[in-house]
């Protein structure tokens, strides 16, 4: 049997609400996303003063992951609670929680803490993230959404071009601490708007959470991306590893058979047999793979690398995100223009993958333009993903799926994201002391010269920090200062050919998803829409009805 559109709350359109307050709901909207948005992309410039502070480089991605996999999980089970139930309470408790949980941040005393707090921080993040988005399609109709999706793309673009270079003030004028606690007033006035000009929507239908489906999917979930993240210092061999795999694919099986029989599915695989979906999702996976990694770990590079303080790194990552916000908006105009517009997709993966390789190639003696030449070209080829397969697939499937089929889009792409970043963390800390090894052997230092140095000079978070390393370098003997400077190089060479590996390692992830593009089946853009009449011949429904039969009753 068919799941009809009624199940689901009644949507809140533009034509219901005064222009006044139609207005303030947009803002309100934004700001919500604004302050999930800049939490993504302010953290990652102040991660390595963190690590320097707290001692803890081993948590290094630890940081981000324990938010991305609490924020992926919860995805598709707020965006399916919010079609039962409206989405304004989720708007409220995403945010609330979400400000308290920087709060706890910001008091974090050590990086278990700091994980901690994180993981609770990324369960509201990921309430936010997916009732921003379908709260758009409550309260504009198809004719509206893509100018509203406009002021989104916007939004997200500034969060990300102010996201990292605020984020290098705070942390060399303030303190790291304050990126933590920014998204307080930001939060508070996001409520407050939410409050008063977010309309409540209720639905007189009885619904059936699938309960089931929730626990199997955090059970299969969590242990997963945990086995992902521990192999930096467990062997991917160990017991440890192995059984959060083994436990983890037992209950993804579990819920993978408990999605196909649901009332109501959390994520409802019969999506899959479309073939635009298909390939949208696999493609999102293996793209955000790459850019979570380059987003992430060429900080490294500018302040471990290249010794450039946190402020000007973040203001250097800038370049990335203007070319993927304008690029975002070019494949936006072109899918209207282009017929075989699947190519647009495949030439941007295919020069996303060049630049993340080009980083790759990055050394000490690299200049600074060489890195955001690279990333320029990744943000672009990145930027022309964004709409492109989103739009596919809202046009490819039946309206009244619109919410759960894009909810599904940034679920696995947050995957991808989730995965890049835990395996590619692995990857680094498995091979830095290696390498740090190794550099350090083809100085032939004197023993007497290395027992004189202070303690900590050839670890790699040493780096992250100027003063620290000012600091460590004038409490030496003046006759030792060369063999000091000599090991700093050493280890900055040791983690540019450590780097070196993770985004090769990025690009060839990405480079897969070019022969995938070529499969997208293109189907007309918006050719579901409904006739000025706003009545549908028989055939259009069945057709209409046809996919959410197969995943539901």
């Amino acid at each position: 049997m068919a799941m009809p559109a009624s199940r689901y709350a009644p949507q809140m359109h533009a034509d219901d609400l005064s222009r006044g307050r139609l207005v303030l709901a947009t803002i309100a909207i934004m700001t919500a996303l604004l302050l999930s948005a800049l939490d993504q992309t302010i953290v990652g410039t102040a991660l390595p003063r963190i690590v320097a502070e707290l001692n803890g480089l081993s948590y290094y991605a630890w940081v981000l992951t324990a938010y991305m996999v609490a924020s992926t999980t919860m995805v598709p089970i707020a965006g399916k609670l919010g079609d039962m139930y409206g989405r304004k309470p989720f708007l409220i408790v995403g945010m609330v929680g979400f400000v308290l949980a920087s709060a706890l941040c910001g008091q974090s005393q050590d990086m278990l803490e700091l994980v901690l707090f994180r993981g609770l921080q990324g369960v509201f993040g990921g309430v936010l993230m997916a009732t921003v988005f379908a709260s758009v399609a409550d309260l504009y109709p198809p004719r509206e959404r893509p100018r509203v999706q406009g002021y989104t793309g916007a939004v997200w673009g500034l969060s990300s071009v102010v996201g990292p270079t605020l984020g290098g003030f705070l942390t060399d004028n303030i303190g790291w601490r304050w990126v933590f606690y920014v998204n307080l007033p930001i939060g508070i006035l996001a409520v407050a708007l939410v409050l008063y000009a977010i309309p409540w929507t209720r639905t007189v239908h009885r619904h059936k959470i699938d309960y089931r489906g929730v626990a199997l999917l955090v059970a299969g979930l969590v242990p997963l991306l945990t086995a992902f993240s521990i192999t930096s210092d467990h062997a991917w061999t160990s017991p440890e590893v192995l059984g959060l795999l083994a436990f983890a694919a037992v209950a993804l099986v579990a819920f993978f058979f408990n999605e196909r029989s649901a009332t109501e599915p959390i994520v409802p695989f019969g999506l899959f047999t479309d073939r635009t979906f298909t390939v949208s999702t696999i493609v999102g996976f293996l793209v955000t793979f790459g850019m979570f990694g380059t987003i992430i770990y060429v900080v490294l590079i500018y302040q471990g690398v290249l010794g450039i303080a946190a402020t000007n790194s973040g203001l250097l990552i800038t370049p990335m995100m203007l070319g993927l916000v304008a690029a975002s908006i070019l494949s936006g105009q072109l899918m209207i223009r282009i017929k075989m517009y699947r190519y647009i997709g495949t030439v941007g993966i295919a020069i996303a993958a060049a630049g993340i390789g080009l980083l790759s190639q990055v050394t000490t003696s690299s200049p600074q333009i060489d890195v955001v030449r690279d990333l320029v070209l990744a943000g672009f080829g990145i930027g022309t993903t964004m709409p492109l397969y989103v739009n596919a697939v809202q046009s490819a499937l039946p309206r009244e799926i619109t919410g759960v089929v894009t909810a599904q889009v940034q679920f696995w792409r947050n995957i991808g994201g989730t995965v890049g970043t835990a395996m590619l963390g692995s990857l680094l800390a498995a091979s830095l002391p290696g390498k740090i090894d190794d550099e350090v052997a083809k100085l032939h230092l004197p023993p007497q010269a290395l027992a004189a140095l202070p303690q900590g000079s050839g670890n790699a978070q040493a780096l992250f920090d100027p003063t620290q390393v000012a600091a460590a370098r004038a409490a030496m003997p003046p006759a030792f200062q060369p063999v000091f400077d000599q090991i700093i190089v050493a280890v900055r060479a040791a983690l540019a050919t450590a780097l070196h590996d993770v985004f090769l390692y990025g690009a060839i992830v990405v480079a897969v998803g070019v022969v995938f593009s070529l499969f997208l089946r293109e189907v007309p853009l918006r050719g579901r829409e409904r006739r000025p009449s706003d009545v549908e011949t028989e055939a259009e429904r069945e057709e209409d009805t046809a996919p959410i039969a197969a995943f539901g009753d």
